[in-house]
């Protein structure tokens, strides 16, 4: 078996994410592999807001600035706590949609392994939701764990 030397964590700072990240941060440690934790910010859509309503470019700017500061403070924390833990580590927030840019990012870091929490979302929820989880199993080119949450 391939020794694995770097790990890609994504995280989108909800409860599902914790185990995963748990898992992660476990895994890094036994393998000594250095561990990415990544946030995808997607991309603020306007609400439909009904004809004529005009939001100045601006504004939406800000608003993705805001949350991107935001993912970052979260990030932070996470690298803080698998510090502690022992782990070499790094956290990086991108713009973009979640499923491609956490695949782009595992190969572009040529990742060894991709840890993903999963809601466990069935039916309609997923159909509407979509799954992340689901989109880095079909896609990646390392392996993925997935590490669905406890309810």
């Amino acid at each position: 078996m391939k020794r694995i030397r770097r790990i890609l964590h994504a995280s989108d700072f909800s409860p599902a994410s914790r185990p995963a990240f748990r898992k992660a941060v476990d895994i890094a440690g036994s393998a000594r592999a250095r561990l990415l934790i990544v946030h995808a910010v997607a991309p603020i859509v306007p609400p439909l807001m009904g004809e004529g309503v005009y939001v100045a470019p601006a504004a939406w700017n800000a608003m993705q600035r805001e949350a991107r500061q935001a993912s970052q403070h979260q990030i932070d924390k996470l690298v803080k706590e698998a510090r502690k833990a022992g782990v070499a580590v790094e956290g990086l927030a991108v713009d973009g949609a979640p499923a491609d840019q956490i695949v782009r990012l595992a190969r572009s870091r040529r990742a060894d392994m991709l840890v993903i929490g999963t809601h466990g979302r069935t039916g309609f929820s997923r159909l509407f939701l979509g799954s992340v989880a689901a989109r880095g199993v079909a896609t990646a080119r390392c392996p993925v764990i997935t590490v669905r949450s406890v309810r």
